[in-house]
């Protein structure tokens, strides 16, 4: 009889306790739901409704209120082990520091996101910074998380992080060498998100989309995506071409290769035929001024041409360059060079080099112009007497084999 009424009390205890831990989990979830369901629905419209960041961040805030509901209520559980009860409740008091951890992370971001509505946000990302202050807060929070769980001090485990300090700056390398990174790219203005920017040893060639603690990411013109380790940054070399945009001019560098063959003086008639190119009248007049009297004073009456100074297309040539450059309105002139110039004469010809900004810095327009120009020059080549130079190909030998 005694140990049917044992039995019957063991029953009974286990009853009302399932009954009790129900009820406990009844209430937190009721207040989950009262909280998330209904009070930041409420509080939605106070909200910034441009972002669900500061939503999340309270959604992870009110998980905290169930969470301690259970840590204190579990003790009113009847029947319980003391171990049990124990357990539960450092469990739940870890989780309520993690859900803080998580909440303040979410802030940070909703943080990020205001700060990047500002005009300063551009020159100056704090990303970086923020992630910095991410890993310390899941840093603290992973150590409160520890001392609850096993009921001790958090000073008791911050003692025996100063032997793991060697280990901790190994682990941690990459992140103390980003943050060094992200302050001096911040400081000294060397990076913001929308550069172009070049960079052959990690093959990325694009915009910067985004500059974090850890990395830069770039998104090439082929649409792929490069990240960049951010200390990379600043341990090697790269080009910005950000002063290219704000000057509002992109330079334009390229080469006629032309035939030496046909370089030549102008002969008199060539020189009156030439006069018809509005762009050199003012040009052809005074020159023909200057080496008249240069050659009246310096030959005295020496009438070998030999010994004159004379016109040559090539001269006249890059004479007609300049000018054409001068007058092209889609150049610009304002701060900027301007000249055409001869480079070092090679076995593939004597390179014309022209050298000028296009006033524009949009790619395909600045191609467009580019294109334009040497289209015309080369087609205005023959005019002058001059050839570009080509290397002979197949049907250059098969025309001679004919000939």
């Amino acid at each position: 009889m005694e140990q049917a009424i044992t039995f019957f009390d063991a029953q009974q205890a286990w009853v009302q306790a399932a009954i009790g831990l129900a009820a406990l989990a009844a209430v937190a979830i009721l207040v989950n739901f009262l909280l998330k369901k209904v009070l930041l629905r409420l509080a939605a419209p106070f909200l910034d409704t441009r972002t669900q960041t500061s939503d999340r961040a309270a959604a992870r805030l009110a998980t905290v209120a169930p969470l301690l509901i259970i840590a204190e209520g579990i003790d009113l559980v009847p029947h319980l082990y003391p171990e049990v009860r124990v357990l539960v409740h450092n469990i739940a008091m870890a989780c309520v520091v993690l859900s803080v951890a998580m909440a303040i992370s979410k802030a940070l971001d909703y943080v990020n996101e205001l700060y990047i509505r500002t005009p300063q946000a551009r020159n100056k990302p704090i990303k970086g910074y923020l992630q910095v202050v991410k890993i310390v807060v899941y840093c603290a929070a992973v150590i409160l998380a520890i001392a609850a769980l096993i009921e001790q001090s958090p000073l008791l485990l911050l003692s025996g992080l100063g032997a793991m300090a060697a280990v901790l700056l190994l682990v941690f390398k990459d992140t103390i060498l980003s943050l060094v990174a992200s302050v001096q790219l911040s400081s000294n203005d060397m990076l913001r998100v929308g550069d172009w920017i070049e960079m052959p040893a990690m093959h990325a060639d694009g915009d910067v989309i985004d500059i974090a603690l850890h990395t830069v990411k770039v998104q090439n013109f082929d649409k792929t995506i490069t990240a960049i380790p951010t200390y990379k940054m600043i341990a090697e070399s790269y080009r910005n071409w950000r002063g290219m945009k704000d000057a509002g001019g992109r330079r334009i560098k390229r080469a006629l290769p032309l035939d030496q063959n046909s370089v030549r003086f102008l002969s008199k008639e060539e020189i009156d035929d030439l006069r018809r190119f509005r762009l050199l009248r003012d040009y052809l007049a005074g020159k023909d001024t200057e080496l008249a009297e240069w050659n009246e004073r310096e030959l005295s009456g020496d009438p070998n041409p030999v010994n004159a100074r004379r016109m040559t297309n090539i001269g006249t040539f890059r004479a007609y360059v300049i000018a054409y450059l001068k007058a092209n309105p889609e150049l610009t002139e304002a701060g900027f060079a301007l000249m055409v110039r001869q480079l070092e004469p090679t076995p593939q010809g004597l390179p014309l080099e022209v050298y000028c900004f296009a006033a524009t810095t949009e790619w395909a327009e600045y191609e467009r112009i580019q294109a334009d120009l040497f289209d015309h020059l080369i087609a205005i080549l023959p005019e002058f007497g001059l050839r570009l130079f080509q290397e002979p190909s197949g049907l250059d030998f098969a025309a001679l084999k004919v000939a």
